[in-house]
């Protein structure tokens, strides 16, 4: 019986959520706060310092350095600044959007400690003689800029200017700013162009007054930024940068466009995929998986997330991942309907037998995806951060959403006997009346006996992980300088470059390095990488010569050693606890013959990915280590369906007497899950492919990686994990007694029935 109702609920909830996205998504848009490398900014991580010799560090003082570096960014007037106390006395700040990274930069690093000193550097007066938060800048009577100070005690002041103004003919009140002893000289920095001291006024004679004004060639700005430091007081400690990266304003607009795009049409690839492929289920795939960015975008701007370039990468995988749950649930459904069920009843079953392997496939990855947020820094933190909430809310679409809606049309009656609708050819359709079950069900695959030739799979993985071990070896990893700690100079230019030609600018003021890579669509991008990491100094100084040649402001990151051992240490724990947990999980779930052998199949996936990488010389940064790990997510869940086909059909077997009936049930096994297996992997490969092709060129190793990674995972998942998991299960029944050792026997038929 057909229910029109049903029909009117689907056409009406299409409407609605239509309708809800596109009148809410370009709000949603303006409120997504964009990340420096998509906008352009710096990001620093201070290491906090004694000042004074036998200072402690604690808690608080961290803390009160935090809140002092907030006051001085409110001066700078930053939207949405981001400070952040880290472990081990660390804090990051992060600055999108700031134009003059220079000056923003000296603002937070300076100690803001000023001194009122003679001409023999003697100090006469400190920031502790000045009234709290009275700098202001002003105007003097020639209309010039100027801060104006009051003092606490103008008797002091009175008795100071005294002792100066007898002093000719070096009767000058010295002002600086972070003053150091045995460094700074009044002497030698009166001879240069550029002194290191604020001003240095003449004082003639007694000067009895609170008001204190100091001059220089300052423009209006200057005067602004110089009272809001002094107002926002001293820093109690001393910062070490030992991590930086600044990414030019127009770097970060490029970027934006080029993985917008790319994101694109990697989407449209997959919902163009789902429609030919599946129809019917495919076009409601299509609608949900629109809701789910909707909700992405939606969920990422509630709780005042920032989206970086990875993070926009975690939102792509994210759909192809997503989509896997549509294509387990509508394979299973497609399943019913060969042996002859009605579609209310193959939707049923199909919906109720895919939603374990769906959620401990979720599970696994979510696993990984944590242990990325815990060990990762702040960009690799933004991507893990996309990839829980996509695969949640993936989760909420494709199990909920996508059945609601497919569930209305089922259950109208209106696709009764319609197979079509579900892109299956009614010639592979079983009658009811034959009793075939799903596991008596023929696939593309059934000429491969994968059991049969596992010995050959082992083999070909021994020989290329032996060969990768000594490539390895001899050619070692291209670490970047997330690992390896110095500093890399991004260029951009208009035109096309040489790389010798930047080499030689590079000698010519002053950081020759004979590590040049040209890159880049148009070859209009240079990446220049140096062992040393940079001063604040040395950064400013580069920036400033190569915007003036190449009219873009470069991408500089430095990182120090100390930060890229911790890097590497953190990359080895996270993957670590990573398999631990993993192990853990499908070891409860399953047993844990079917955990050893996942993990390792992921080891094996992971030092495949390594190798290929030192192989083709790609640079090895944190971002790699973001993209084992989302491999070791995803393959993980590919082996995880694997082995869930693999229970289930053990389950309908009641008593296992022969090798050849495990082989049988292994080779059942992949056979039915290979063809979702080839679908998903081939969606995600569509998002990645597009960001290796189309996206920006910083996240193309990343985009490499995953394609390594895809392809090797799901090579072990078929030819590796699950027949280590037949060997691991056959000793087992061997010891026990309970099984007949024969000579394998390659079997090539089909049990298709013949119309």
């Amino acid at each position: 019986m057909k229910n029109r109702g049903r029909i009117v609920a689907f056409l009406l909830l299409i409407v609605i959520l239509a309708s809800t996205i596109f009148s809410t998504t370009s709000p949603i848009l303006k409120d997504v706060k964009l990340g420096l490398d998509l906008q352009g900014g710096f990001e620093v991580l201070y290491q906090v310092e004694p000042l004074k010799e036998g200072q402690k560090i604690t808690e608080s003082t961290v803390a009160d350095t935090a809140r002092a570096l907030t006051n001085r960014i409110d001066v700078l007037g930053v939207n949405e600044p981001s400070i952040q106390i880290e472990s081990n006395n660390r804090i990051r700040v992060q600055l999108a959007g700031v134009e003059d990274q220079k000056t923003a930069r000296e603002l937070l690093s300076t100690q803001a400690n000023l001194s009122f000193r003679n001409a023999d550097d003697e100090l006469m007066l400190d920031g502790n003689d000045l009234k709290a938060g009275k700098a202001k800048a002003n105007f003097d009577e020639n209309n010039n800029p100027v801060v104006t100070l009051e003092m606490k005690d103008p008797n002091k002041f009175g008795e100071v200017t005294s002792e100066i103004a007898a002093m000719k003919p070096n009767n000058v009140l010295v002002i600086w700013m972070d003053f150091i002893e045995g460094e700074n000289s009044f002497a030698e920095e009166a001879a240069k162009p550029d002194p290191a001291f604020i001003s240095a006024p003449y004082v003639a004679s007694t000067i009895n007054s609170s008001n204190v004004e100091i001059s220089g060639n300052f423009t209006i700005e200057e005067t602004k930024n110089l009272a809001g430091i002094l107002n926002a007081g001293a820093l109690p400690v001393h910062l070490e940068e030992i991590y930086s990266t600044s990414v030019g304003a127009q770097f970060g607009e490029q970027a934006l466009d080029k993985t917008i795009f790319a994101g694109i049409v990697g989407i449209s690839l997959i919902f163009i995929f789902m429609v030919l492929y599946y129809r019917l289920p495919g076009i409601v795939a299509v609608v949900t998986l629109s809701v789910y960015i909707f909700l992405i975008l939606l969920v990422f701007t509630l709780i005042n997330g920032v989206l970086t370039l990875p993070g926009i990468a975690a939102l792509m995988l994210g759909v192809g991942m997503a989509v896997d749950a549509n294509i387990i649930t509508y394979e299973r459904i497609k399943e019913e309907l060969r042996v002859g069920r009605s579609v209310k009843t193959s939707f049923t079953a199909g919906a109720r037998s895919s939603f374990a392997a769906i959620l401990d496939a979720n599970v696994t990855t979510i696993l990984a995806a944590v242990v990325l947020f815990i060990f990762g820094t702040s960009s690799v933190k933004g991507f893990a951060t996309m990839l829980i909430i996509s695969i949640l809310v993936s989760f909420l679409t494709a199990v909920w959403g996508s059945r609601l809606l497919l569930g209305l049309l089922v259950h109208s009656g209106y696709l009764d006997n319609k197979v079509g609708w579900f892109g299956l050819n009614k010639k592979h359709v079983h009658s009811a009346d034959e009793g075939y079950e799903t596991l008596d069900l023929t696939t593309k695959f059934d000429r491969f006996d994968f059991v049969h030739s596992r010995k050959r799979f082992y083999t070909l993985s021994i020989i290329l992980l032996i060969v990768g071990a000594i490539m390895l070896g001899v050619f070692k990893l291209n670490l970047g300088i997330d690992f390896a700690g110095g500093t890399r100079v991004e260029i951009l230019a208009e035109q096309q470059l040489d790389e010798t030609e930047v080499t030689n600018l590079l000698e010519d003021i002053g950081h020759p390095t004979s590590d040049v890579v040209i890159s880049g669509d148009a070859k209009n991008i240079a990446v220049a990488r140096y062992k040393e990491d940079f001063t604040q100094e040395e950064v400013n100084k580069i920036k400033k010569e190569l915007s003036e040649t190449f009219g873009s402001e470069p991408n500089v990151s430095t990182v120090s050693n100390k930060v890229g051992k911790e890097l590497v240490r953190n990359a080895i724990y996270a993957l670590g606890f990573a398999a631990i947990g993993i192990i853990i999980y499908v070891a409860l779930r399953f047993e844990w013959r079917m955990g050893l052998a996942a993990i390792i199949g992921l080891l094996h996936d992971a030092f495949f990915m390594i190798a290929v990488f030192s192989i083709l010389r790609l640079e090895v940064d944190i971002t790699f280590i973001a993209a084992v790990l989302t491999i070791v997510g995803y393959s993980i869940n590919d082996t995880i369906v694997t082995f869930d086909r693999i229970r289930e059909n053990l389950n309908r077997s009641k008593h296992i007497s022969e090798e050849k009936e495990l082989a049988t049930i292994v080779n059942k096994s992949l056979r039915q899950t290979l063809g979702r297996s080839v679908n998903t992997v081939l969606t995600v490969i569509f998002v990645v492919v597009a960001l290796m092709a189309l996206g920006a060129e910083s996240i193309r190793p990343f985009s490499i990686a995953l394609l390594i990674g895809l392809l090797a995972g799901t090579y072990s998942s078929i030819f590796i994990s699950a027949q280590l998991w037949f060997d691991l299960k056959k000793k087992q029944i061997l010891k026990s007694g309970g099984l007949k050792v024969e000579k394998e026997k390659k079997q090539w038929g089909s049990d298709e029935p013949v119309v």
